[in-house]
Formats: C-alpha cells, structure tokens, sequence
C-alpha cells in the first residue's frame, strides 16, 4: 500500500470515530444531525478512494445516491429548523 492510501485511510478513520463521539454525546438534536450528514460525507469519501485504489467505477451510483441522500437530508433538517426558529420567534 502507498503512503498516500494509509494517510487517506487513518484520516477517514479519525474523522469517523470522532463524528460517531459527536452523535452520540451531541448536546443537541441539531448537532447529531449535522454530525450523522458529515458521517455520510465521510463514507462517500471512503467509497471513493476505494474505487480509486481497485480503479473501478461500479461503485458510481453508490456514490451518487449517498450524495442525493445527504442533500436532501441537510435540506430537510435546515427546512425543519428554520421552521422551528419561526414559532418560538412568534411566542416571544
């Protein structure tokens, strides 16, 4: 293995222990959320350099339905907050 494939492995690695740390002891929901779509980031990271190392592109819808995925999941979270923020504005 390549230097440059070890240090892409240990990074995605720390990445994703420290973002499963946030999800689980996230102070709030809104934390775990962003935390689990940076997660899904994180793997669509580490599906790419697979593809990369074997050179294959069969993983290619994989990738691209995570990605469809992640956005359309940080948009509703961002649709639901902003909903959120409206209430307790009308409240106070």
């Amino acid at each position: 293995m390549s230097a440059v494939l070890v240090c892409c492995v240990a990074l995605l690695t720390v990445a994703s222990l420290m973002l499963v740390v946030r999800i689980s002891w996230g102070p709030t929901m809104l934390d775990r959320v962003v935390a689990l779509d940076v997660l899904v980031a994180v793997v669509i990271c580490g599906l790419a350099v697979e593809a990369a190392v074997n050179r294959h592109t069969t993983t290619l819808p994989v990738l691209v339905v995570l990605s469809l995925l992640g956005f359309v999941g940080s948009v509703s979270v961002a649709r639901f907050t902003q909903g959120s923020d409206d209430v307790e504005e009308e409240r106070a």
